[in-house]
């Protein structure tokens, strides 16, 4: 199959865009696409709407190669011509990326004959969390080869094709956390008569900004941050209940019981500082671990990419972005190798963008991070680095003895 195949496949893709656990025609496309390639064995509905494919070779390794599906409940403002068809969702961290680029390279494991067998794995709900568990409570482990090695990458807004990885831990763990406030409502002329939960909800959101910059001189300080807030209809009442949504990444399990007692302590003060006749209702969920990425299988992954003439930056630190990835690994006992590849239009970067990202080490302010309306990877540049990087890694992991 061609580029101009793949580049079909993933503007269809982007433009039909499904939140986690609806993706449907997403893994109807996945499924028609592994069935056109000779030798694949395809399984639906597996935890849901994910999708198996088996390639059977000569005696060899298993290997598993792993692509998560969904979208996002955001509107796009990418202005693309293959822009999301759908209101209110977008392929906003890339999945269509992931997908493509791994249907891409299971065409091209077909091409040559393989030794060992490839198990390529379309998880539907990454971003909720839940997919790979979902996955694995459907029997994936007893109904699929078990794996010797288990890789995955991830599109980021770097530069189309470089690699960014490291051995141990590569992201954060995350929770996202909901605090149900229960106050007393009223008229907004007699704030008086009531207990005004929307009071309580922003100055909590105030004070648990120094939980985290207490932390910051810690190694891999955690991250709290509050993504919204709910409270009432109109200005003129006072709303019975407020509610705070807040998103939690810790790198190690101390760290999280100390943030997740904190916010429980500080949500009481504040309920009990406003005189509210319930304790607030603070509620944890959308749980991912820590990803870890194996120590000497991840190196020598590094290693062949490196050989193969392809462009990989070492990390110094883990980032603050969570995967349920390593749930893979994790329960089938096997390595995990993770890696991110940019996705963006080298050109794009300036002179001045460089230099900021080695200062900083971050992105320039007029790039769109993952999660953003206008994240918008260069399909072009960025599907033919992840298939090639992808396929350099499987072919080498099939070949070791």
């Amino acid at each position: 199959m061609t580029d101009a195949h793949w580049q079909q496949v993933y503007r269809q893709l982007h433009s039909h865009p499904e939140l986690s656990g609806e993706e449907h025609a997403t893994a109807r496309l996945v499924a028609e696409e592994l069935r056109a390639m000779p030798g694949w064995e395809v399984t639906e509905n597996v935890g849901g709407t994910g999708v198996v494919g088996v390639l059977r070779g000569g005696p060899g390794p298993v290997i598993w190669l792993r692509a998560d599906m969904d979208a996002l409940p955001v509107q796009e403002e990418t202005g693309l011509d293959y822009a999301s068809k759908v209101p209110g969702v977008m392929h906003a961290c890339g999945h269509d990326v992931h997908v493509t680029a791994l249907l891409g390279a299971c065409a091209e494991l077909v091409a040559q004959p393989v030794t060992g067998t490839v198990v390529a794995l379309f998880q539907p709900a990454e971003e909720t969390g839940s997919g790979a568990q979902d996955m694995l409570n459907d029997g994936l482990l007893d109904r699929f080869p078990h794996p010797r090695i288990v890789l995955g990458q991830h599109v980021s807004p770097l530069p189309a094709g470089i690699i960014l990885s490291k051995s141990g831990t590569l992201m954060a763990a995350s929770d996202s956390v909901r605090v149900t406030f229960r106050g007393k409502g009223g008229h907004a002329s007699q704030p008086q008569t009531a207990i005004d939960p929307l009071l309580m909800a922003a100055s909590l959101v105030v004070r648990l900004q120094s939980l985290a910059a207490r932390q910051t001189a810690t190694a891999n300080a955690p991250v709290l941050t509050a993504g919204a807030l709910h409270a009432g209809t109109r200005p003129n009442i006072i709303a019975d209940n407020s509610e705070v949504l807040l998103s939690l990444r810790t790198f190690t399990d101390g760290s999280r019981d100390r943030m997740i007692a904190d916010i429980q302590r500080m949500a009481l003060a504040e309920a009990n500082a406003q005189g509210a006749q319930q304790d607030p209702k603070v509620e944890f969920f959308d749980h991912f671990p820590v990803t870890e990425n194996t120590p000497g299988d991840t190196e020598r992954v590094l290693a062949t990419l490196t050989a193969a003439g392809l462009p990989v930056l070492p990390m110094e630190h883990p980032i603050t972005g969570s995967e349920d990835f390593g749930m893979f690994g994790t329960a089938a006992g096997a390595p995990s190798v993770f890696w991110h590849i940019g996705g963006i239009d080298p050109a794009r970067f300036t002179a001045d963008d460089q230099a900021h990202m080695l200062a900083e080490g971050a992105l320039p302010p007029h790039f769109a991070s993952n999660h953003s309306p206008r994240f918008a990877p260069d399909p072009a540049q960025a599907l033919p680095a992840a298939i090639t990087t992808m396929l350099t890694a499987a072919r080498a992991e099939l070949a070791r003895a």
